[in-house]
């Protein structure tokens, strides 16, 4: 395995006017590091990925596998796809199906004359790895979808290739083996280390997975750090959207207090000296609470007045639909609680939802995130 480096990166494509697609991108991954580039469709993430494949031609930049170039716009290198010394997982998973499982996963063996690997059975150490062995002598339309995808996934990592590329291979599981084929895909990775590059828009997966998490946007990335670091400290109120914040409170200070779409909150938020009275608080679903509308929040919380929109059960808890205001919001009661047990979450109830300050992340209206609230 090696280090793999991405230096001004740059793909448009042709239109009134061009879409950039990848915009000067830099980027360092290390050996043995699993990369998870995320971030909702157009943003730029498969693109970038079929760069490092070299099946798309970027515009400029250089790209360099252990130091040795595969593309160089200035100095017109272009390896193609078969010399980069890659593994590629896909979404569609892009079995041969006239192929057995065998043929299929020492497929890249022989396009690449790695008669070492077929003498030395590195296809069935590799389908032994991903609990395939029994299916060997199947065809892909014997297969269910999880079978299928462990079996590319032995295809992508067979030839022991410099880098594995993913290009959303979950995506057409169902939740049960996606959830399976996820644990899977991270066990292998802490077994053999290989160093990967892996393409989501699901936010689930990406903190599972990766050692760290490039969140990209309209082509470059919008922060980069370890999985843990972008969950609680998410740099920008895009990021913090994007991985689940999915409540947005817009806060403004006025007549000696804050309010949010003109309800008054009660507790909890100081005001900013010296800077200007507005904040968007991005907090996540299980964060905020709703609770009756008689009851004051701890004394610790900062909480409103609102009305329940719809509740609907999800086991040990009801997720809630609420408006303060007119501004809708999603929340939890527990299932066991009062409120669940007296019929108090019908649509129409007042009810009081609060969040503790140190649940959300604050962020000022151009989208910076605001570090410190004192």
């Amino acid at each position: 395995m090696s280090h793999v480096t991405i230096e001004g990166l740059s793909k448009k494509y042709g239109g009134k006017p061009p879409a950039t697609a990848v915009d000067n991108l830099s980027l360092r991954i290390e050996e043995g590091e699993f990369l998870v580039l995320l971030g909702p469709s157009g943003c730029g993430k498969t693109t970038t990925l079929r760069c490092l494949a070299g099946l798309e031609v970027p515009d400029s930049g250089r790209i360099a596998f252990g130091g040795k170039p595969v593309f160089d716009a200035s100095h017109g290198i272009d390896l193609a796809p078969d010399k980069r010394s890659i593994g590629m997982v896909f979404q569609s998973y892009a079995l041969w199906p006239h192929m057995t499982v065998r043929k299929n996963v020492e497929y890249p063996l022989k396009v690449r004359g790695l008669k070492q690997g077929l003498a030395e059975n590195w296809v069935e150490e590799t389908v032994k790895l991903v609990d395939c062995e029994r299916l060997l002598d199947r065809y892909p339309a014997q297969l269910s979808g999880g079978q299928q995808q462990r079996v590319a996934l032995a295809r992508g990592l067979v030839a022991r290739p410099d880098l594995v590329l993913f290009d959303e291979p979950l995506s057409n599981l169902d939740a049960r083996l996606r959830d399976l084929v996820r644990s899977q895909l991270h066990e292998l990775h802490a077994r053999l280390g290989f160093t990967a590059v892996f393409v989501t828009h699901d936010q689930t997966e990406a903190l599972a997975l990766g050692d760290r998490l490039a969140i990209m946007r309209s082509g470059i990335i919008e922060q980069l750090d370890t999985a843990q670091r972008v969950f609680e400290q998410p740099a920008t109120e895009y990021v913090a959207g994007f991985i689940g914040m999915n409540n947005r409170l817009v806060l403004e200070y006025n007549d000696g207090g804050w309010k949010c779409d003109g309800v008054p909150a009660q507790g909890g938020l100081p005001e900013l000296a010296g800077a200007p009275q507005w904040l968007a608080a991005r907090l996540r679903v299980e964060d905020l609470l709703v609770d009756s509308a008689d009851l004051g929040a701890p004394a610790d919380a900062v909480s409103f007045l609102a009305t329940v929109v719809d509740a609907a059960f999800a086991g040990r808890q009801y997720d809630v639909v609420v408006t303060v205001g007119n501004t809708r919001f999603q929340g939890r009661a527990p299932s066991d609680g009062p409120m669940a047990r007296n019929g108090r979450l019908a649509a129409g109830a007042p009810v009081r939802v609060w969040f503790r300050p140190g649940n959300a992340v604050f962020y000022g209206q151009q989208g910076e995130r605001i570090a410190s609230l004192g």
